[in-house]
């Protein structure tokens, strides 16, 4: 972090119809995207169209969907100058950490750089600094993917700003990061609720009750692995383990991180416990596969201690 003094957060419109158009040829028509100081909390704006390559009008559905006419991008600079703008406006492309809700703009920079010979290092030096919020958000917060309108939702925040204005979706963005970055116990509430109980009455959301309830998840899931393991003898039965396996261990890898600090030791010792049984059923999995064996037993040590725990 010492050497980052800017997140800066964007977001493209690109050309678009209802009758179809392939991602390639979905030009950006507008770069909205804001720049957050995260010593001093500062934040700048930046908001420019982009005239685009193809000088057809815009179709009806998408000065809808954008708001944009073609007046606005008649009079637009193209992309390489926009981009320019873009980077002198950052003040220092090292200096900043990059963030968009999806990978889709920074697919779009990466076409439109190319078509606009803008040099590839240039880029190069924002994807080696990129991080696809959204994916991180999936993960550590929502479960599946989510509209950044959801997102804002889940912290009770509002939207503001202007619908399909990449500027106000690239600050809406960032308010939604600071959320998950500030509020860590809040995130983990959140996330605890998508990833292990939905439907868990809000009287009940306290440390205390989650971690029993977790607890309780624990004993299921591990319980039914075991039982699993123990009776699967054929490899072709193991591989299909393998992917169920994998997604229990995935739902508790974040009490593992433990960003807030609410999980209790016995619980992340729990799940510490499932992901270490994964990687060895794994591992045995693969030792058979590659002798060839239609036959796999599971070592006892591998289900005793989950065995024990879950009788604990």
């Amino acid at each position: 972090m010492a050497d980052i003094k800017y997140f800066v957060f964007f977001d493209f419109e690109m050309l678009c119809s209802d009758k179809g158009m392939s991602y390639e040829m979905m030009e950006a028509i507008r770069l909205g995207a804001v720049k957050y100081d995260h010593e001093t909390e500062k934040i700048d704006y930046f908001d420019q169209f982009i005239k685009p390559i193809n000088t057809e009008p815009l179709s009806d559905f998408c000065k809808s969907l954008t708001g944009i006419q073609d007046e606005q991008l008649a009079n637009a600079n193209d992309f390489k100058a926009v981009f320019s703008d873009f980077l002198n406006w950052i003040g220092g492309m090292k200096k900043a950490r990059y963030f968009s809700w999806s990978t889709s703009d920074l697919s779009r920079l990466r076409f439109d750089s190319i078509s606009h010979e803008i040099p590839p290092g240039t880029i190069r030096k924002i994807e080696n600094n990129y991080i696809d919020f959204q994916a991180t958000f999936k993960k550590r917060v929502s479960k599946g993917n989510i509209s950044v309108e959801n997102a804002l939702s889940l912290y009770h925040l509002p939207f503001i700003g202007e619908a399909h204005n990449p500027m106000y979706d690239a600050y809406n963005t960032l308010r939604i990061y600071l959320s998950f970055l500030n509020n860590p116990i809040e995130s983990d509430f959140i996330m605890f609720k998508h990833f292990f109980n939905e439907e868990i009455e809000q009287k009940l959301i306290n440390i205390e009750n989650i971690n029993i309830n977790l607890a309780e998840h624990l004993v299921k899931d591990s319980s039914m692995l075991v039982n699993q393991l123990r009776d699967t003898y054929r490899l072709k039965d193991a591989k299909k383990l393998l992917k169920p396996i994998k997604r229990i261990v995935e739902k508790y890898e974040n009490i593992i991180v433990n960003r807030s600090g609410m999980f209790t030791k016995e619980n992340i010792e729990y799940a510490e416990l499932l992901k270490t049984l994964y990687h060895e059923v794994l591992t045995q999995y693969e030792e058979h596969y590659s002798y060839n064996s239609r036959i796999i037993i599971f070592h006892d040590h591998l289900l005793s201690s989950l065995n024990h725990k879950s009788h604990q």
